[in-house]
C-alpha cells in the first residue's frame, strides 16, 4: 500500500521498480554497442515489449550510439529518446465535455482491477471538487456490487445498484436519470467482465452502451478499458474485442507495481492507437496517476 506522504513521482518510480531492474540490470557494465544491442533485444522481449516494437527500439538505439565503447549515459539517453517516441502519442489529457453529467464506461475482464479503478477515479474527481456517481452494472456477480458499494463508502461517493441478476441496462438507465436530476458531474459505470449466463459478454456491453446513448443522445463520453499490465501481449487481443463492442476511447493500465513486464504498455498503445489516461501503481485508492509519457519513461529508466 502506498503512503499518503508519497508524491506522484515517488509512486510511479516505486511502481515501475521491478520492470526497471529487469530492463537495466543486464545492460549495466556493457560498454560496446555490438554487445549491448543483442542484450537490449533480450531484455525488451522479457519486459513484454513485443517483437515489432523491440526491433524498432533496438534499431533506433543502435543508430544513435557511436561505434566502439559507449558511456552508460549515452545508452540511457538513446533508449529514453526511443521510448518517448513510442509513448508520447499515448498521452492525452482528460477532456471534460461541456454537458453534465459526463459519463465514463469502464470495461475489462474480471481480475483486471476494474472496480477498484472506478473507485480510484471517483476519489480523484472528488478531490477536484466534482460529484461522481458510481453505477454497479456488473449485476451478474453479487460480490462485484458489494465491492463497489464498499469502495464508494471509502471514497465518499454514492452508488446506484440493483439486486444481483438485474438487467445492467436498467441500472444504467436509472443511474443516468438520477444523475441528471440530482446534478452530478460524472457517472462512472462499472460493467461486467464475465457473465454467468449464455449471453455473450460483448453483446451485453454493447447493449449497456446503447442504453446510455439513447438516454443521453450521445455515446458515453469515455469508454475506458482497464488492462492488467501483468498479462502483457494478451491484453491486445482482449482490447480488440472490447473495442469492437463499445468503441474504446482510452486505457487504464493497472498492476504496474506487480510485474517485471511493464514494457507491455508500448505494444498495447501502439497496436490499438488508444491513449492511456491513467496508470495504477499500487493497490491503495490513492495509487492512480495520470499518464505522462516523460515521467513514465524517466521512472522506468532512471528511477
Amino acid at each position: 500500500m502506498g503512503s499518503t506522504g508519497e508524491t506522484l513521482w515517488d509512486r510511479l518510480r516505486r511502481g515501475l521498480a521491478r520492470t526497471r531492474e529487469g530492463l537495466l540490470a543486464p545492460l549495466r557494465g556493457t560498454r560496446k554497442g555490438a554487445e549491448l544491442l543483442p542484450q537490449l533485444e533480450e531484455v525488451l522481449l522479457a519486459a513484454d515489449v513485443g517483437p515489432e516494437e523491440t526491433a524498432r527500439i533496438v534499431a533506433e538505439v543502435g543508430a544513435a550510439l557511436p561505434p566502439g565503447d559507449v558511456a552508460w549515459d549515452e545508452v540511457l539517453k538513446a533508449l529514453e529518446t526511443s521510448l518517448l517516441g513510442a509513448l508520447g502519442p499515448a498521452q492525452r489529457e482528460l477532456c471534460w465535455p461541456p454537458h453534465r453529467p459526463a459519463v465514463f464506461l469502464f470495461v475489462g475482464v474480471n481480475g483486471s482491477g476494474k472496480t477498484t479503478t472506478v473507485a480510484k477515479v471517483a476519489r480523484k474527481f472528488r478531490q477536484d471538487g466534482l460529484r461522481p456517481l458510481l453505477v454497479a452494472a456488473d449485476t451478474f456477480r453479487a460480490a462485484a456490487i458489494d465491492q463497489l458499494v464498499e469502495l464508494a463508502q471509502a471514497v465518499g461517493a454514492e452508488v446506484v445498484a440493483h439486486r444481483p441478476g438485474a438487467d445492467p441496462g436498467a441500472v444504467v438507465h436509472d443511474a443516468l436519470e438520477h444523475a441528471r436530476a440530482a446534478g452530478y458531474d460524472a457517472v462512472l459505470v462499472d460493467t461486467a467482465g464475465r457473465l454467468q449466463t449464455k449471453r455473450p459478454l460483448m453483446e451485453e456491453l454493447g447493449k449497456v452502451r446503447r442504453v446510455a446513448e439513447r438516454l443521453l443522445g450521445r455515446p458515453p463520453d469515455e469508454r475506458i478499458l482497464v488492462v492488467d499490465a501483468t498479462v502483457g501481449q494478451n491484453a491486445i487481443s482482449q482490447a480488440t474485442l472490447f473495442h469492437e463492442a463499445v468503441g474504446l476511447t482510452g486505457l487504464v493500465l493497472t498492476k504496474l507495481d506487480g510485474t517485471a513486464r511493464g514494457g507491455a504498455v508500448i505494444p498495447i498503445t501502439r497496436a490499438l492507437g488508444l491513449p492511456v489516461l491513467w496508470v495504477g501503481t499500487g493497490e491503495g485508492l490513492e495509487e492512480l496517476e495520470p499518464f505522462r509519457a516523460t515521467e513514465f519513461v524517466r521512472a522506468l529508466l532512471r528511477g
